[in-house]
């Protein structure tokens, strides 16, 4: 053996031992640090407070509970109602009043009745709803004749013919009883009673238009019994 073999092998040697001290030192386990845990202050100044959390305040406002969603901020969102008050009055015109005003409240904001006006039929003690007509001594319409010559309705005219049933003055739709119903063309005690249902459902008539919605009322009735009642 050459004098230089033993040298070389033990470098090489040395060189094996080295890589592999190297690669048993990368490949050893090492210890990994956990994540320090955030403060909640911290976090509840970074995240936006929630609304449906309890306690939160709410950006938005709710209606409450019942209360139907009033968009565009009409005058039921302020505790006020809107009614057309016409007929003969001092200022007729459409008025606000508080929630809850009457029938004689609506007469009062539009400057009183005109002397000499015929309130009767008129319930001034009733409850208003909002979008409501207050119709003030609105003249009686056309008599129901079927007398040639103008008579009287129910009376025999120059003519021999004989008048149509009805009232001599617009009968009101909110004072009415079943009988004053019934003596307009055309109604019976079904139709009467069912004239009745709506207006204990709804509150009361609004306007003579309602009537197209109770059952059994179609345009050819309504157009007989529009000029023969009023709200």
């Amino acid at each position: 053996m050459a004098p230089r073999t033993p040298v070389v092998l033990g470098l090489v040697l040395l060189a094996a031992v080295g890589v592999a001290a190297f690669h048993f030192w990368s490949v050893r386990p090492q210890a990994v640090r956990a994540p320090e845990p955030v403060a909640d202050a911290a976090a509840a100044t970074a995240l936006p407070p929630d609304p449906l959390r309890s306690g939160a305040p709410d950006p938005v406002p709710r209606p409450a509970a019942g209360e139907p969603p009033d968009a565009g901020g009409s005058g039921r969102a302020s505790g006020q109602i809107v009614v057309d008050v016409s007929g003969k009055v001092r200022r007729p015109g459409v008025r606000r009043l508080p929630a809850g005003s009457r029938v004689a409240d609506a007469l009062d904001a539009a400057g009183g009745v005109r002397a000499g006006t015929d309130m009767t039929g008129l319930n001034r003690a009733r409850l208003l709803m909002d979008g409501e007509q207050v119709v003030v001594g609105q003249p009686s319409g056309p008599p129901v004749s079927g007398a040639a010559g103008g008579g009287p309705a129910g009376t025999d005219g120059p003519g021999g013919a004989t008048g149509g049933s009805g009232p001599s003055a617009p009968l009101s739709l909110n004072t009415a009883t079943a009988e004053q119903l019934e003596t307009l063309p055309g109604v019976g005690p079904v139709l009467a009673q069912h004239m009745l249902d709506y207006r204990a459902e709804n509150n009361g008539f609004r306007s003579v238009d309602e009537l197209r919605q109770v059952s059994g009322i179609g345009d050819r009735r309504f157009a007989e019994l529009q000029p023969l009642v009023r709200p």
